[in-house]
């Protein structure tokens, strides 16, 4: 396990999982949403990400945190480690909720507030973003480690208890 990507809803908690595993490892560890994000809340270009991606793509080992479907593929194509946070609504929801007004090192902001067009997208997850995931999972299953948890017990345990 080296090249380790970590996906799931916002808000289930992937940030703080991939930074715990960094902490086992010692692999290095990215945040898509640096990549994307500029701290004055515009984003980068499309290239620009691209580029970014690509620079991390091309080391020895990594660990990427984030979704950004639109480079899943090539993602699954690079890693050799799926671990994939399929957490109920609720737990997404709360957990984007408790982090308003707290530093990350996963933002390069403070959220000042839940904003509403965000709530949505962790509600419309399930049914726009999860069909594409699990599909593309499938494609990878076979070729790929996929590690699937169902509750941020199951992350922990696993944290705790397995030989990374």
């Amino acid at each position: 396990m080296k090249k380790i990507i970590v996906i799931g809803s916002p808000g289930a908690g992937k940030s703080t999982f991939a930074r715990k595993l960094r902490e086992k490892t010692g692999i290095p560890l990215y945040y898509l949403d640096m990549l994307w994000h500029k701290p004055d809340r515009t984003n980068v270009s499309q290239e620009e990400f691209d580029a970014g991606l690509d620079s991390i793509l091309c080391q020895d080992e990594w660990i990427i945190d984030g979704n950004y479907l639109r480079t899943l593929e090539r993602r699954l194509k690079a890693c050799d480690t799926v671990f994939f946070l399929d957490y109920p609504l609720e737990v997404c929801l709360s957990g984007a909720a408790s982090r308003i007004g707290k530093k990350r090192e996963d933002m390069p902001w403070v959220e000042e507030e839940f904003d509403e067009e965000f709530r949505q997208w962790i509600i419309d997850f399930p049914r726009d973003q999860l069909p594409f995931i699990d599909k593309k999972l499938e494609q990878y299953r076979s070729k790929r480690e996929i590690i699937l948890f169902k509750s941020r017990q199951e992350a922990e345990y696993y944290l705790k208890n397995e030989e990374v």
